[in-house]
């Protein structure tokens, strides 16, 4: 793929050394000279210019892009760039990081952002994740609410152990897609069976969380 990282700071360079390193193709965009440094990303393309300016974008190729990731420090910064993208070069997935929690509620489809990306929310996740039994943690948002990726981690005691995937009485919007076991991925087909301690990641709508914990037992 094709990604512009609009934001070369510690945060956009470490999201472009991370996609170099698949093979895709990255150009960064930065205007601030002090974190312009083509030394620290040498295989991606650097721009110099302000990624809230439409020539700018224009001469930078932007709509050759596939993917476009808003990931500077200023929340205003991030929702002008990712409106820019969609709406004026129709970039086909655009990812935006959330600074502060509280505007999360702006990080929506109507600003062209398809994935929001709040590292608070994503931190406190994790946290809950590697505490917590039976409850729903919601690990990210698709489209600002219209689907959430969640997990729910079973007990060791759990009612459901040894019985096949297919048995889950689930709501009509959640989806099982993957089971993590202690190393392994696995994508589950209606027969496999659940563990003790296995991690159920849903996509679902927020409002048939509560729902997925009931189904489960808890």
């Amino acid at each position: 793929m094709r990604v512009a990282i609009a934001g070369a700071g510690a945060v956009g360079r470490s999201i472009a050394q991370e996609l170099v390193s698949d093979g895709h193709q990255v150009m960064l965009i930065e205007r601030d000279r002090a974190h312009f440094d083509p030394n620290s990303v040498e295989q991606a393309e650097w721009v110099q210019a302000d990624a809230c300016e439409l020539s700018s974008l224009e001469d930078a190729g932007m709509h050759l892009c596939d993917v476009v990731i808003a990931a500077t420090g200023d929340d205003k910064v991030n929702l002008v760039v990712s409106l820019l993208a969609k709406t004026e070069f129709a970039v086909r997935r655009v990812v935006a990081r959330v600074n502060d929690p509280t505007n999360e509620w702006l990080f929506t489809e109507s600003w062209g952002v398809d994935v929001a990306v709040s590292t608070p929310r994503l931190l406190a996740a994790m946290v809950e994740e590697s505490v917590t039994i039976g409850d729903v943690v919601r690990l990210l948002t698709l489209r600002q609410g219209q689907a959430n990726l969640v997990e729910i981690t079973l007990d060791e005691s759990t009612p459901f152990a040894g019985r096949a995937v297919s048995e889950l009485t689930l709501p009509r919007d959640a989806a099982l897609v993957t089971i993590l076991r202690g190393g392994r991925v696995i994508v589950p087909q209606p027969d496999d069976t659940l563990e003790g301690g296995d991690e159920l990641l849903f996509v679902t709508t927020a409002a048939v969380e509560q729902d997925i914990k009931t189904a489960l037992g808890y």
